[in-house]
């Protein structure tokens, strides 16, 4: 184990022991170490040894594999490489099977021109929601038109037929889309749709 690993074992073992409201005591009592043993190994004053690591880990809910697993950046950084088309840019914010069945993008939305065609009104089954960072989103709905502002926020059953379109100006968006909607906007689908019940009141 290399000494940078060392001390993320160390500071995981510390941490996951705060995180459950024990004691070196406690935890000593469930992974048959003594708790003089266990301070040392959480400050470094004692060499952290295989056979020590497997009851701890254990005894903390966890496994040896998590317990050493390297602390590089490689599953904490996205570094999201943009992809265009039809006036839009995307970059992923999450990576490819996120928990809960959720993606996040953030969106850059070009306004259209003056003499084109509205966009037609998507639906499909879901729900989405996004915050506009900078400019404004013209949200259609149905019948509804709705302006939302940057800082506000927007959400909605995606069964509703709705567009979202620039407003003016250039705007960026971050969204959160489960499957349903990762399929309809980010996969070749109508660029036209995202989701949204507007908190602009």
């Amino acid at each position: 184990m290399t000494q940078e690993l060392d001390v993320v074992v160390r500071q995981r073992i510390r941490g996951l022991r705060l995180a459950r409201g024990w004691t070196l005591d406690n935890l000593a009592t469930r992974c048959f170490l003594s708790p003089s043993t266990l301070s040392r190994i959480e400050t470094g004053h004692r060499r952290v040894a295989l056979d020590q690591l497997v009851p701890i880990a254990r005894a903390l809910g966890t496994t040896l594999d998590q317990l050493v697993e390297p602390a590089g950046d490689e599953d904490v950084v996205i570094r999201p490489e943009p992809q265009a088309s039809a006036g839009r840019t995307v970059w992923m914010l999450s990576r490819e099977g996120a928990p809960q069945g959720v993606t996040v993008a953030k969106m850059r939305i070009e306004p259209e021109g003056r003499n084109s065609e509205p966009h037609e009104l998507g639906v499909h089954p879901g729900r989405e929601w996004f915050t506009v960072l900078s400019g404004a989103i013209r949200l259609r709905l149905g019948e509804r038109t709705i302006i939302v502002p940057p800082g506000h926020a927007a959400e909605f059953s995606t069964m509703v037929p709705h567009a979202i379109e620039a407003h003016d100006e250039p705007t960026e968006i971050v969204s959160i889309f489960d499957l349903e909607g990762e399929r309809a906007h980010l996969h070749g689908a109508a660029p036209a749709a995202a989701a949204v019940r507007s908190d602009a009141g």
